[in-house]
Formats: structure tokens, C-alpha cells, sequence
């Protein structure tokens, strides 16, 4: 019961859905749609779940890299409109953005960061955020190449790679075991060389490709894009013996999160040419 004047007026109960979303509509906060799988979705981005499960150590000093690396950075949504002269000003030589998650959510940016890249000089690439709990590997492959991760031999273009990650949305391997797991990136892979010619770069982390996959070994041919946010690479998931690009920090002197790729300029347009 309420006061209201001199009054006792009765209060109904509301179910708790109501009550949490008129709570988020007081802080300001529009409430999620509780049965949308796509909550959230411009905020996830290559290592944002790994950045939050396995934490941010120090970063290497950008000398680090010297004329046998080649520095760039990874970009989504969550970044909002890229100063892509900036970028290039301050010495980003490709970039990988973000197109798509799972089979029903589209970078809103997606059209300014990958043209604007390219109109500036970058060699750029497409990735796509794996959600293995919404759809099957070969579907998410055919999403994202009809969203903009197809690739061309022009010099330009990266082989599109698949982000695969902890969940944002609930258990850590998205409910797959190992098999599953290896399986679902395996109907991704293929069905993208199928499309393309190319083996997609797949970006991870050994913690979670260790979890995940039980560490399998057999995707060798894909090149790796590791995620390890310190001075010092540590050890690559099984099947690598070298990785192409290391993402070391999620901030930098780049929009969005920093990376080198693994050898001279010539290797670096080598990897567009296929």
C-alpha cells in the first residue's frame, strides 16, 4: 500500500519483466527485448569477451614492431565513424572490420569502415563475430559473404576471418562440446574456400581454443589471428607454428584494438593476393 494525498491507494503487482524494464528506463536505458539474440550485438568485437574473461596485461611498446612487422587494427561498430586519414596519418597499415554476427545482425558502420579504409590506402579485411549457438557453420559463412566478407584479388582485400570467442551471451563454448565445436568452425572454413578460394583467418585465443576445441590441431592452413593483450605472445593453439597477426592491445594509438602482422610489407600484400 501507497500514500497518495490522504489516501491509501492498492498497488498490483507487476511481473518482474515490467518492473525490471521501467528499472532501466529510470537509469535511462532502453531494455533489451528478452527474446532478441542479437542484444548487445554492436558492442561485441574481436577480443571484447576475451579482454573481459582473461584480462589486459601491459603493452609492448609500438617499437616493438620494427620493419619485419606491419602495424594495424581491428574496428566494429562499437568504434562508431572512423577518422581514416588519422588512422592512416598515424601509421596503420591494414585493418580488419567487423561485418557481421551470427545470421541477423549487420555492422551499421560497416559501409564507412571498410570503404573509408580503403580509400585511404589501407589493405583491409572483414570478420565475422561466430555465434555457434544461433546457427550452423556453413549458414554464418553464406551470411557473411553476402554482407561483405567476400574477398578479390586486388591487393586490397584480406581473406575475411572468423572471430570465434567466448560467449557474450551465456555458457563460454556455446553449449558445444569439442566435437561440435571443431565441427561447426570446420562447415565455416570450408564453405568460405568453397566461396572464395581462401582459407579464412580464424581469430582466437589459445585459453579458449584450448576450452573450446580441446585444443584440435587441424586448421593449420588457416591463418591465425592471436589475441594475447601483453608484451609477449605465449604459446599458439595447437596446429600453428607461427601466427600472421598478434592483436596485443585493445587500445592504442588506433581506433579500436592494435595489432602487427607477422613480417615485411611484401608478406602483408602477399596475404591479399592469396
Amino acid at each position: 500500500m501507497r500514500s497518495v494525498g490522504s489516501k491509501r491507494v492498492k498497488r498490483r503487482s507487476l511481473p518482474f519483466a515490467a518492473v525490471l524494464a521501467s528499472v532501466l528506463l529510470v537509469a535511462g536505458q532502453a531494455p533489451a527485448k528478452a527474446d532478441d539474440p542479437y542484444a548487445g550485438a554492436e558492442d561485441h568485437y574481436a577480443g571484447s569477451q576475451i579482454a573481459a574473461a582473461e584480462g589486459v596485461g601491459e603493452t609492448p611498446d609500438l617499437l616493438y614492431g620494427g620493419d619485419d612487422q606491419q602495424l594495424g587494427h581491428d574496428v566494429s561498430g562499437h568504434q562508431g565513424p572512423v577518422d581514416w586519414p588519422g588512422a592512416a596519418g598515424s601509421g596503420a597499415k591494414f585493418v580488419y572490420v567487423k561485418a557481421t554476427e551470427g545470421t541477423g545482425f549487420r555492422n551499421p558502420q560497416f559501409a564507412q569502415q571498410y570503404n573509408g579504409s580503403y580509400s585511404v590506402g589501407l589493405i583491409r579485411g572483414a570478420y565475422h563475430f561466430a555465434r555457434p549457438d544461433i546457427s550452423d557453420g556453413a549458414s554464418q559463412a553464406r551470411y557473411f559473404l553476402a554482407h561483405g566478407g567476400g574477398w578479390s584479388r586486388d591487393g586490397r582485400t584480406l581473406p575475411g576471418a572468423l572471430d570465434v570467442e567466448y560467449n557474450p551471451y551465456g555458457e563460454t563454448c556455446y553449449g558445444k562440446d569439442a566435437a561440435g565445436m571443431v565441427a561447426w568452425i570446420r562447415g565455416f572454413s570450408d564453405t568460405y574456400r568453397a566461396a572464395t578460394g581462401r582459407f579464412p583467418t580464424i581469430y582466437t585465443s589459445t585459453s579458449w581454443w584450448k576450452r573450446c576445441t580441446a585444443n584440435n590441431g587441424g586448421f593449420g592452413s588457416n591463418p591465425l589471428w592471436i589475441a594475447r593483450y601483453n608484451t609477449f605472445i605465449g604459446e599458439l593453439p595447437s596446429g600453428w607454428s607461427i601466427h600472421t597477426i598478434w592483436q596485443f592491445a585493445d587500445r592504442g594509438t588506433l581506433p579500436g584494438d592494435q595489432n602487427w602482422f607477422n613480417g615485411p610489407a611484401d608478406r602483408l600484400l602477399a596475404l591479399a593476393l592469396g
